[in-house]
């Protein structure tokens, strides 16, 4: 009888608790331009009907505030006319959304290359990015970009590439180096699958032709002149973000980590696995300060190859290096750097950074010894500067001179669009 009364008590306790609940009368966004109010209602988890739950409210705003067309948001709840009834407003500042990027990189050799683009980050209202790529490296290269993480539900999005890269390269070999121009041209299809708020997981296949012609430099019986191979990558990529933005101000850590397993039927190319993780965190240091870290730790498959997969590059992870100036089948990068905000007004930023780009790579075929080998670590200090819009989507300009303190250093300046990292 104990039992049978305990469970009535339980029962009418949690229908009367269910009752007292405020409940979600409507959800209104408001302030939005060009991103769509249904959209922004589709993404949300706050619906109509639904228990006020103020945690799932928080998400959401995280999750506007990542956009690329929300520059800010908040929210605030109102009571609605019937008793009980709230109205929850999410206020939107949109983003300015038409960018044109811009990576510019040279070193004291002068060498100068560089990359534009033009990129619309919310196309029909809907957080699709469209648009594409020329760049001038010695050869011309062009890119097309697809990409709507939300086409098919909250949860479900599809990405396709398209490029065609056209680079001199340098190959390795018996501790001499050859020059070739090296083409990749790519078609890529990704389905995007975003588990819940701070994971999200992709996958798909990508279909490319690598083509290397010799240029100018050593040679070996053994590394051909010419080689064209078509390969197959499966490609999957797996993030946990858990990063809060505040207009330049990010505090938070994500972990990327990629995979991609490459088959190939050339043995001067052989088929390998490669992975590499992506450790990133920020800290809000007092009202102006930002603390910014990158750590990435990477392997392949330890073939014995000079066209082995992990580069040292200007413009990718160690500024001031040069250009494409080494490969290795394993890599450990750490980039950190303070960043400073020296002067804000309305919609203008302007902040200063101090960093220090420091990396080791592991030799093709070599053992993990080599990452504490002098002539694969380096060093580069540096100083830059942002120039920031506001209220346009990754309207960063950025300068970064960096200048190397391991032997045989190189230094030079580092021009982009967007934070280096």
């Amino acid at each position: 009888m104990k039992r049978v009364t305990s469970f009535i008590v339980c029962v009418f306790g949690t229908i009367n608790f269910a009752v007292s609940q405020h409940m979600v009368a409507d959800l209104k966004v408001q302030g939005n331009k060009k991103l769509k109010t249904s959209f922004v209602k589709r993404i949300s988890k706050i619906k109509s009907g639904m228990v006020l739950d103020s945690a799932m409210i928080a998400e959401d705003i995280k999750l506007l505030k990542r956009l690329p067309g929300v520059a800010h948001a908040y929210f605030q709840v109102f009571p609605a006319d019937d008793e009980g009834l709230y109205n929850v407003f999410y206020n939107i500042e949109d983003n300015f959304t038409i960018i044109p990027s811009a990576n510019v990189y040279t070193t004291n050799d002068d060498e100068f290359a560089y990359r534009l683009g033009l990129y619309e980050f919310n196309l029909f209202g809907q957080n699709i990015t469209f648009g594409g790529f020329y760049q001038k490296d010695i050869y011309s290269s062009y890119g097309i970009n697809f990409r709507a993480p939300f086409l098919f539900t909250r949860h479900i999005g599809l990405a396709i590439n398209y490029q065609d890269l056209t680079t001199q390269e340098p190959v390795f070999f018996n501790n001499t180096t050859a020059d070739y121009k090296y083409n990749n041209a790519s078609i890529e299809v990704l389905g995007l699958y975003q588990f819940n708020f701070n994971n999200r997981l992709e996958f798909g296949l990508n279909y490319f032709t690598e083509d290397y012609q010799y240029k100018f430099g050593a040679t070996d019986p053994a590394v051909p002149l010419e080689l064209r191979v078509k390969k197959l990558m499966y490609k999957g990529i797996y993030e946990y973000n858990n990063i809060d933005y505040f207009y330049q101000y990010l505090s938070g850590f994500r972990s990327q980590l990629n995979l991609q397993y490459v088959t190939t039927r050339d043995e001067t190319l052989p088929e390998f696995l490669i992975g590499w993780n992506d450790f990133s965190y920020f800290l809000r240091v007092g009202e102006k300060g930002n603390w910014a870290n990158r750590l990435r730790l990477g392997l392949a498959t330890n073939n014995d190859s000079p066209f082995a997969p992990f580069a040292v590059d200007n413009n990718l992870n160690i500024r001031g290096v040069g250009n494409l100036i080494d490969r290795g089948t394993g890599a450990i990068v750490l980039n950190t750097e303070y960043r400073h905000t020296l002067y804000e007004k309305d919609w203008f930023v302007l902040q200063g950074n101090a960093f220090v780009d420091a990396g080791s790579w592991r030799n093709p075929g070599g053992d993990f010894g080599d990452f504490g080998d002098s002539q694969n670590v380096r060093i580069y200090p540096g100083l830059g500067l942002r120039f920031i819009h506001k209220k346009i989507f990754n309207a960063i300009f950025r300068i970064d001179y960096g200048y190397g303190i391991t032997p045989d250093a190189t230094q030079g300046f580092v021009f982009g669009i967007g934070q280096y990292f």
